[in-house]
């Protein structure tokens, strides 16, 4: 017996992706559909002898094929015929939801109709005759409580029992689509047909909701009570921030950090010492002991090591995704972001850039339009990620002591400042005339699934682990190569390697920054394959003690890297110049991991390489600007 395919399909925030985690669980495979970014979710189960594909469709309100997922929903309908396709509703917001469904059956798709959360309709007071509803459209209803499993598992009686040719339009159907056809066949220009077109189809759901809907008004709700302080006023900003804040400590301290700590000391004290040990016992040659140890163990568990930071982080913000709050972010965000020229949504990745660029590339694909996705990933990286703190930790300590935090707190507000300057200017050049649209669901306010939560942030957790680590092993391995060997082979002067060499071109590139020894521009080109890896190569290069330098919360480990760095560096920076690699640090490439990650989300080298030159480009003019700007004032 041949495969039972299911495509579920919906609004965004309709419990889709809930339904389709109870149905097929870890059993299921995650890619991108062709030609985009967006995700593709398939599932394989069996039922009462059945082997059952189920594919969960991008949630969209529409298949007009003006976003990502308008356009994967309406290609998959062209080149795809399912055996059933099943349009999830959320049952208490069923009069919006209803406008996807109208235009599937304009397509002649038959349907499924499956209303969801009608535990939540009820609470509203919205009564649905299943009956009549089904008569009005000419389909079969069914419903389901997302979170119950025993609810969603109903479904797949619905599935190996249907038989959808004996289903057909009704006739309330059959007229509106021929009023439809008549419509395009008016003659009428573009917009005024689009016009009527929607006009009709509200028309039809008015028609349906009257027949088979019932509202009995049940006074403020829940969500009405939280979204007057959630997503009013400006006490929903100050909540904002400290929503966020709460999240970036619960992902960079309370509990990503001290993980992260463990799986460091797992990598420092056990991994390589045993393999260290190993190979000197086995004879492994020298060269070899070190490209494992000092490359790639070291590189890779340097990775490693913020694996549990980015899967705490992913899981905070699917909890609040769950809980509908994001979707109050980007509202709340919305007349803000819009001044730099993008929606409301774009907030989101950019929130994440203050954690990991990779993961804020990756959420752009969530924004509705090509405008919104590119100028995000392109701005993005100017902003403060984890891997740049230790670098202004380090400069701020040794050069502005009386003032290092206050020192580190501008160079945010320096990325911050230049991500909206950029974002401004990227869409009044390289993407005017894109428009950037916002329509946006508020959900009501409920509890996440729990196995939704750990799905969402492990799928994106994976992502990043098999990106970030095929990427650092490489690099590693390439960092080793650079700094043990020139043209004679192996050396252990590192004045004489080839990673040497690359600093020394480098650095007259800096000249008029006032940092052009060959030291600043090999850390500047290490950084570029790892932004941690600034830290360490100036460290190494300066013949301070590595472990000294590490961003250590001990205050004598601080006093310790400060005074030792400060000896070593003697005249090679000023608090003018240091100020001045600190900008540049601050904002030049993305690292080679997100450069790959940009080169996935685009699709095109072309965009990769902008990213690179561009923010190189406006990362040189601002250091130049501080330290000329400075040495005018008499700050040299």
């Amino acid at each position: 017996m041949s495969t039972l395919s299911v495509a579920l399909t919906g609004n965004p925030n309709t419990g889709k992706s809930t339904i389709f985690n109870e149905l097929t669980g870890a059993r299921q495979k995650i890619g991108n559909w062709p030609g985009v970014t967006v995700d593709k979710k398939v599932g394989v189960i069996e039922h009462n002898g059945r082997k059952i594909s189920v594919i969960d469709l991008p949630g969209t309100y529409s298949i007009n094929a003006r976003s990502q997922e308008e356009q994967v929903v309406s290609d998959f309908f062209k080149q795809n015929k399912p055996d059933i396709v099943v349009n999830i509703i959320d049952a208490s917001n069923i009069s919006r939801n209803l406008f996807l469904t109208v235009q599937l059956m304009e397509n002649g798709i038959p349907l499924i109709l499956n209303l969801n959360m009608m535990d939540e309709a009820e609470r509203h007071g919205i009564k649905i005759d299943m009956k009549k509803l089904e008569a009005a459209f000419g389909m079969p209803v069914t419903n389901t409580v997302g979170r119950s499993n025993k609810s969603v598992r109903k479904l797949l009686d619905v599935f190996t029992n249907a038989v959808m040719t004996n289903y057909k339009p009704s006739e309330l159907i059959n007229e509106h689509i021929e009023k439809i056809r008549n419509i395009e066949r008016s003659g009428l220009a573009a917009a005024k047909v689009e016009e009527e077109i929607i006009s009709a189809r509200y028309d039809l759901i008015d028609k349906i909701m009257s027949q088979a809907v019932t509202v009995n008004s049940a006074g403020k709700t829940l969500t009405d009570k939280l979204d007057a302080v959630l997503a009013n006023g400006v006490s929903s900003l100050v909540l904002m921030v400290a929503i966020f804040y709460l999240m970036f400590q619960i992902s960079f301290n309370w509990i990503g950090q001290p993980l992260a700590d463990l799986v460091g000391e797992f990598f420092d004290e056990t991994l390589a010492p045993s393999a260290a040990e190993a190979m000197a016992e086995s004879g492994v040659a020298d060269w070899m002991q070190s490209l494992v140890s000092d490359g790639i163990i070291a590189g890779v568990g340097a990775v490693i090591n913020f694996v549990p930071l980015i899967f705490t982080l992913f899981l905070c913000l699917s909890f609040l995704d769950g809980t509908g709050y994001m979707a109050r972010v980007a509202f709340v965000m919305d007349p803000i972001m819009r001044r730099a020229g993008l929606s409301g949504k774009s907030i989101m990745p950019l929130v994440m850039g203050f954690g990991c660029g990779v993961p804020a590339i990756m959420g752009a694909r969530a924004l509705d339009t090509h405008k919104d996705r590119m100028i995000s990933i392109l701005v993005t990286p100017f902003l403060t990620c984890n891997a740049k703190v230790p670098i202004l930790a380090l400069f701020a300590a040794m050069f502005f002591p009386d003032n290092a935090a206050n020192i580190v707190f501008a160079m945010y507000f320096v990325g911050i400042a230049v991500a909206i300057l950029m974002a401004k200017i990227l869409g009044a050049t390289t993407f005017k005339g894109q428009e950037s649209t916002f329509l946006l669901e508020l959900p009501p306010y409920r509890l996440p699934d729990v196995k939704t939560v750990l799905l969402e942030a492990w799928d994106k957790g994976k992502g990043y682990l098999i990106k970030a680590g095929t990427i650092i092993f490489a690099m590693s391995v390439m960092i080793w190569f650079l700094s043990n060997f020139n043209s004679d082979g192996m050396t252990e002067d590192m004045d004489t390697s080839y990673l040497a060499g690359i600093g020394s071109a480098m650095s007259t590139v800096f000249a008029p920054q006032g940092f052009d020894t060959w030291e600043a521009g090999a850390a500047i080109a290490t950084g570029i394959m790892a932004k941690e890896a600034v830290v360490s190569t100036i460290g190494i290069l300066y013949g301070a003690d590595e472990d000294a330098i590490a961003t250590d919360s001990d205050e004598e480990t601080e006093e310790t890297a400060q005074t030792l760095l400060a000896t070593a560096m003697g005249g090679a920076f000023t608090p003018l110049t240091a100020l001045a690699f600190m900008v540049f640090s601050q904002l030049y490439s993305p690292c080679m991991t997100a450069l790959g990650t940009i080169k996935k989300e685009t699709q095109s080298w072309k965009w990769m390489g902008f990213a690179f030159v561009y923010t190189c480009a406006v990362a040189w003019v601002a250091s130049l600007l501080v330290y000329q700007i400075g040495k005018l004032l008499g700050f040299e």
